[in-house]
């Protein structure tokens, strides 16, 4: 394994991360006695084997279902100093709420202390301001941080990039959670801001959320190749020394196999990633031409901006994507969350387009004309039965 210094925090942590949400019998909280042998084992199994390969970092949330209630089966079992025990707590707007989910987070773990807390889905202004005013939800972890209940404060965040910024330009946190992999590079200039305040930067969910790299389509397979697209995406990212640490959600203990085989080549990089990249840009400009590629971003509507609350900028994102990689079962999720992601996945699907004018919203793009039809054409290509994120399934 690998480690990187994890920003101010000073830690050394391991380029992968276990995360835990994909390991866990249930998304809902249920007594313990009702979770399945079998299922405790498996985690029990993922987590030693975690270790075994020098991923200390073990990560989790309280909106993970049972994870914390089963890891805290086996952490507590475990060296105390080998671990690095990361978990997440939403804000809300009752500061007692806060204060009682962490005391459970807490129980749940049988710690007496973890390493890492984030502040968990700052995706909008609202919620960055509801944890940064006086009283609010920072001010009650850094009460836990100072009964040396908690080491470093963080925050894990889908928002816009804007905001992830200005959280960050803040300088409350140690650290960030964030998505950023090959298919979606938009959240660079909050990584580059993390860098300057010496924060650590960690990666959420890159072969899931980075195109369900478990599962890839035959022609990213091909694209990819010599390198499966998991190793290529772990390895375009670490080339990135401003990353410290990608999660890994194992569901079992085989699933970190694939992605220890980018650690030796993480050294020859520079000399790997270029042929692998040309072929991605190559098969992308065929597909959709050069001026879009450089230019489909320019000027589009937040949903908030659109009328129908349609999200312009993702159903366009997909498209690409499906038309340069043909990511259809990537895309085709994805695109059925939206109108159930909530402040996760804002926005809505571009139905009944033809009960809407969107030429005032688009009046800033040099594509205005086009993107209707586009729109329209991705609908109907990905929609299907709406989607519920995994915590509310």
């Amino acid at each position: 394994m690998q480690y990187r210094r994890f920003g101010r925090t000073e830690l050394q942590i391991p380029v992968f991360s276990c995360g835990g949400m994909r390991y866990q019998h249930s998304w809902k909280d249920i007594p313990q006695w009702q979770i399945p042998k079998k299922n405790q084992e498996n985690l029990e199994a993922t987590i030693r084997r975690s270790l075994e390969v020098g991923i200390n970092h073990i990560e989790t949330a309280r909106g993970y279902g049972t994870s914390e209630v089963q890891l805290g089966k086996i952490l507590p079992t475990l060296p105390r100093e080998q671990l690095i025990v990361q978990t997440k707590v939403s804000p809300t707007a009752d500061p007692k709420e806060f204060r009682q989910t962490l005391e459970q987070s807490l129980k749940n773990l049988r710690l007496d202390y973890v390493d890492l807390l984030g502040i968990h889905g700052v995706n909008t202004a609202e919620l960055l301001e509801e944890t940064l005013r006086p009283g609010g939800c920072l001010e009650i972890a850094k009460e836990f941080q100072k009964q040396g209940r908690i080491g470093h404060i963080g925050f894990s965040t889908h928002a816009p990039t804007w905001v992830i910024v200005k959280a960050i330009e803040s300088n409350q946190f140690d650290y960030v959670n964030l998505h950023w992999y090959y298919i979606l590079q938009d959240n660079w200039p909050a990584i580059e801001a993390a860098t300057r305040h010496d924060m650590g930067v960690f990666i959420i969910s890159p072969s899931d959320k980075g195109g369900h790299l478990y599962n890839p389509s035959q022609k990213l397979i091909d694209l990819c190749a010599p390198l499966s697209p998991i190793v290529f995406n772990n390895l375009f990212c670490l080339s990135h020394p401003q990353i410290h640490t990608l999660s890994i959600g194992a569901a079992r203990p085989s699933d970190f196999d694939e992605h220890l085989k980018t650690l030796p080549l993480l050294d020859n990089a520079a000399e790997i990633l270029p042929p692998i990249l040309q072929q991605l840009e190559r098969a992308a400009l065929e597909a959709l031409g050069s001026d879009w590629l450089r230019t489909w971003k320019v000027g589009l509507p937040t949903p908030e901006e659109t009328p129908g609350n349609i999200n312009i900028p993702i159903i366009l994102w997909l498209h690409n994507l499906l038309k340069a990689f043909e990511m259809e079962e990537f895309a085709r999720a994805r695109y059925n969350l939206l109108g159930s992601g909530g402040h996760w996945f804002p926005g809505k699907q571009a139905e009944s387009l033809d009960r809407l004018d969107l030429s005032l919203c688009l009046q800033r793009s040099p594509h205005a004309s086009k993107i209707p039809a586009l729109l329209t054409e991705t609908h109907w290509q990905l929609a299907g039965q709406a989607v519920k994120r995994l915590s509310n399934a």
